[in-house]
């Protein structure tokens, strides 16, 4: 502690002597000190205000400077003392000392201004006023095809000064990217992929500057596919592959590089790692298992990548992916759900996957999750229905199949992710199907639960299901039963509500469902279309400049049924509807000029 306290004085006495060289001792005893405890000296150097003399010694020239600089390396890896090394001006002459060539002072300064950066939004910005990084990311791109070990410690040294720089800072890391840094570090990973530290280095960096939209689009035109899966090929740890994990997730956000991860045999690596972990209940085992498996639902929400691997409904992927459903591991049971929900995105895969079996398959998955079963399981298994319902040729299999019977059984869900699939599956399977609309349509418990959800005003989702379900149960059946069940459940006001939607789709449904009511079994509804202050409402979309020609021509077809109902008769003469509809007989729109001319007629007639 003494020789520590004479070495302090002594720097800082002697500053004014021109000869660096008495300074070595002293620096050495520093050197010592932050080896044996490195917060306790590091405290002492502070409040001995050495750190300011520091700034005059980083000299290119002197044979001191790469000590000095390894001192302010070490002192900087306490995060109290990156502000102080910062204040004391010691960020310009460190990057002056990133245009020498001596190998040792490129590396403790490389290792100065990577631990000032850490975690230090100061630090970064001096760096940055300096212009640090730029000179960086030269070395890095003459360095980078050197293979001795000096300059890949030096790479090792310089690529982690970039990480420290630009982690979770969206402008310097789009800073680097607009130097070109991504296809250098590329190159690199490729030719040092047998040096462990430095591969690491470049993995973090690729997860730092990965997260940014302008990365993704610098990779696509990279080898990065290829690198990644080569070097993941040859990891056993956990943690390495952890590593590569964290790169490829959010780089195979991009369709691009997707398919490319899909050529360079990712999706092989993946199934062999659900292989071997698919029974093991160790942690690390069960973590690797969920990413794997998320990894490859991620790469089939590509197009081109999905095609690819469906291969027609024969690919080895597919059939591998097909036989995740009935496994007993939760992951592998979603995994799979939500893959076919991905594989049933066009309708040539739908129709294949339903002829061959796959909805018996969800539904059995479905069965084993009804009592208090995992809502995300039920939920990709439903999102798998929904989609593989939406081609018209499949709608009847899949009815006949017992699908809507299989997810009624889901009515009694508290969770609104599940109601929202239900309802949507529910709503493609009954799609021009009339007995099937007709059935549901009549089933009181179903039309008490869409009346009820009609009301989920925190979830706008369950909301507008329930109410496009309840409309088109009624267009779809065109059934009086159904009526009645949804007047008697009081749906009405629901479906008159939804007429005034900020949706042109989900308003014309509302209205055709409306008109139909009023076509079929206007005395039932007469008492919930009043309450419901149905006239005003069209009156007002009638008026409305900015209603769409389909919602005005549908309007006008429900005031002509509405005035079979003598109460709402009352009400269409007392606003003044012929007005606004003779405005509407030169509607650019011909079928709304035709119906207004109807519309009009039928008004004059009933007044």
């Amino acid at each position: 502690a003494d020789n520590l306290s004479d070495a302090l004085k002594k720097l800082k006495i002697t500053t004014t002597d021109s000869t660096a060289d008495s300074f070595e001792g002293c620096l050495d005893c520093l050197l010592q000190a932050l080896a044996q405890n490195n917060t306790e000296t590091s405290e002492k150097i502070q409040k001995s205000g050495v750190l300011q003399v520091f700034a005059s010694l980083l000299m290119p020239q002197s044979s001191c400077t790469a000590k000095v600089a390894n001192i302010i390396a070490e002192v900087a890896r306490n995060e109290f003392m990156r502000n102080p090394c910062v204040d004391a001006g010691l960020i310009p002459p460190l990057v002056q000392l990133l245009n020498c060539k001596d190998q040792e002072i490129l590396l403790q300064t490389g290792r100065a201004l990577g631990n000032i950066c850490y975690d230090s939004h100061e630090g970064r910005n001096a760096v940055d006023r300096a212009g640090g990084a730029h000179i960086v990311v030269d070395h890095i791109r003459s360095l980078c095809s050197k293979t001795d070990p000096a300059s890949e410690k030096l790479l090792t040294v310089f690529c982690g000064m970039l990480m420290n720089y630009s982690n979770e800072n969206d402008t310097l890391q789009s800073q680097l990217i607009n130097m070109g840094v991504i296809p250098t570090l590329v190159k690199l990973l490729g030719i040092h992929c047998q040096n462990a530290a430095l591969t690491e280095m470049c993995l973090v960096a690729f997860g730092n500057l990965a997260e940014l939209e302008s990365s993704k689009e610098q990779f696509a035109y990279t080898n990065i596919a290829e690198e990644l899966v080569k070097l993941f090929k040859k990891q056993i740890e956990h943690d390495k592959k952890e590593m590569i994990f964290e790169v490829l997730a959010p780089l195979a956000e991009n369709d691009v590089i997707k398919l490319q991860l899909v050529e360079a045999g990712l999706v092989e690596c993946l199934l062999e790692i659900v292989q071997k972990t698919v029974d093991s209940d160790k942690e690390d085992d069960i973590a690797e298992l969920k990413t794997a498996s998320d990894l490859m639902v991620l790469l089939l929400l590509g197009d081109e990548s999905m095609q690819k691997l469906f291969e027609g409904g024969k690919g080895s992927v597919f059939q591998r992916v097909l036989s995740w459903i009935p496994s007993n591991s939760h992951q592998l049971q979603l995994a799979g759900a939500l893959a076919i929900a991905n594989f049933a995105r066009n309708d040539g895969n739908c129709i294949h996957m339903v002829d061959n079996g796959i909805v018996q398959k969800l539904m059995d998955l479905l069965d084993r999750h009804v009592e208090d079963g995992n809502v995300t399981v039920q939920h990709a298994a439903l999102s798998a229905l929904r989609n593989l319902a939406i081609p018209v040729v499949n709608k009847a299999k899949m009815l006949s199949a017992g699908v809507a019977e299989a997810v009624l059984k889901f009515l009694r869900s508290e969770m609104p992710p599940v109601q929202f699939k239900l309802l949507g599956t529910l709503r493609m399977l009954i799609d021009a199907q009339a007995e099937a609309a007709e059935q549901l349509g009549k089933n009181v418990k179903l039309v008490e639960r869409l009346v009820e959800w009609c009301e989920a005003k925190d979830h706008a989702g369950v909301m507008g299901e329930s109410n496009r379900l309840l409309s088109a149960l009624i267009r779809h059946s065109k059934s009086k039963d159904v009526i009645r069940t949804i007047v008697q459940s009081g749906g009405i006001k629901h479906l008159v509500t939804m007429a005034t939607s900020e949706h042109v789709i989900m308003q014309n449904e509302a209205l055709i469902a409306l008109a139909l009511i009023a076509a079929l079994e206007l005395v039932t509804a007469e008492k919930d279309l009043e309450n419901a202050q149905l006239v005003q409402i069209l009156h007002r979309l009638l008026s409305d400049d900015r209603s769409a020609p389909e919602i005005k021509y549908n309007s006008m077809v429900l005031i002509c049924a509405l005035i079979g109902s003598e109460p709402l008769q009352k009400e269409v003469q007392s606003m003044a509807f012929l007005e606004v509809i003779s405005k509407l007989r030169s509607h650019e729109n011909k079928t709304v000029a035709q119906q207004a001319s109807l519309t009009e007629q039928r008004l004059a007639v009933e007044s």
